[in-house]
């Protein structure tokens, strides 16, 4: 938790340096994520003009599972987080940010960074998820009567589909000699 009023004081911005304990909260919130650990944000907090601006770099390492095979991938993460947020109860702020999304609301004397690494953190989790060796390989998963293509082998599959049933595939040999 930031205090508005320390960080009004500061005129250079309040420093900050945490450590966080999120895993059960964001296993939580989201199935994906199979353990989180050594979360820490590191930056600052500046007010200006009735803003709060909070710049910090975000580490931790995820645990996610592989969105081919459902092994556990571990990854290692790392990036800078830019927030404005305003007083709800601050009348000096523009309705219009607030409306418009461009600033982040909070009520009370404190912003809560927990909440905002929480947040991002949920934010930049990746859509696809690979073990090294199946970012290294070209094999994808394969059973009895089944078979996950990449687009690019389906379209190949269907142009040989198609030029097999084609009326003249059965004339192809025809003047061979």
């Amino acid at each position: 938790m930031l205090n508005i009023q320390e960080i009004k004081k500061n005129a250079g911005g309040l420093q900050f340096d945490q450590e966080f304990d999120l895993a059960q909260e964001l296993k939580e919130r989201n199935r994906e994520v199979l353990d989180i650990q050594k979360i820490v944000a590191r930056g600052q907090a500046q007010y200006e003009n009735g803003l709060y601006f909070l710049d910090y770099t975000l580490t931790y390492q995820i645990t996610l599972a592989s969105s081919r095979s459902m092994a556990p991938v571990d990854r290692e993460e790392a990036y800078t987080v830019h927030e404005v947020f305003a007083s709800v109860e601050d009348g000096s702020v523009q309705k219009d940010l607030l409306e418009d999304d461009l600033v982040l609301p909070f009520e009370g004397d404190t912003i809560d960074l927990a909440a905002s690494v929480a947040d991002n953190i949920l934010l930049h989790i990746p859509l696809k998820v690979l073990t090294p060796a199946e970012e290294a390989g070209e094999t994808m998963p394969m059973g009895i009567d089944w078979q996950v293509l990449t687009e690019e082998d389906y379209q190949k599959q269907q142009m040989e589909k198609k030029e097999a049933n084609s009326p003249f595939a059965s004339l192809q040999g025809l003047f061979d000699e």
